[in-house]
């Protein structure tokens, strides 16, 4: 009798236990403000992008160079980022052939195709696909996705950035945001382009 209701306690503790775990994933999950996809399964990013109209939040980022670029460097110019996972998967790789093409017809114009791959694997995609219109830059050693919201806090991905899109004018100023809400699927690149018009 007196191992069963230690038992039942046992029990009772436990589920008490799974119960205070779901409830704090949940607010971990509200809290970060955004929710996306992988396959369906929901995915939670850790914060919220830029807001149109504001100024780009101060970041860094490092080049194939491996020289770190932050918002000084520019200035003066119009940037679409195009946010990624990693270069080493289809919609990655289809999403940086796609802008290195629109990139070409854009005026005074860089596109950063940004990820948390090492600069060498980013710049051996670019230099093995001839593609010269984008540039590579890399979050491995810096702020920016925390500074633009789109770092995934779980799932197989934790660690790597969201699916996203930024663009802001010469000024530094938020024209375009989009966060994928499915990451296998590729970006509105009309909407980006058409934001710079």
């Amino acid at each position: 009798m007196a191992s069963k209701k230690k038992n039942a306690k046992k029990t009772k503790k436990k589920s008490f236990k799974k119960a205070v775990k779901k409830k704090a994933a949940k607010k971990a999950v509200k809290k970060s403000g955004a929710t996306v996809t992988l396959g369906g399964n929901p995915v939670s990013v850790s914060g919220k992008l830029p807001a149109t109209g504001k100024a780009l939040p101060k970041f860094s980022l490092t080049t194939s160079a491996l020289q770190d670029i932050s918002n000084k460097d520019i200035a003066g110019k119009r940037v679409i980022f195009n946010i990624f996972p990693s270069i080493d998967t289809p919609t990655c790789a289809t999403s940086t052939r796609k802008f290195n093409e629109l990139a070409a017809s854009l005026q005074n114009t860089e596109v950063y195709c940004v990820s948390a791959d090492l600069p060498f694997a980013q710049g051996r995609f670019c230099g093995t696909e001839g593609l010269s219109n984008v540039k590579t830059a890399s979050s491995f050693r810096s702020n920016f996705g925390a500074a633009f919201g789109v770092n995934l806090t779980n799932s197989v991905l934790k660690g790597v950035l969201a699916r996203a899109v930024v663009v802001a004018d010469e000024k530094g100023k938020v024209l375009h945001t989009e966060l994928v809400s499915e990451i296998a699927n590729e970006p509105n690149y009309d909407a980006a382009i058409n934001s710079l018009r």
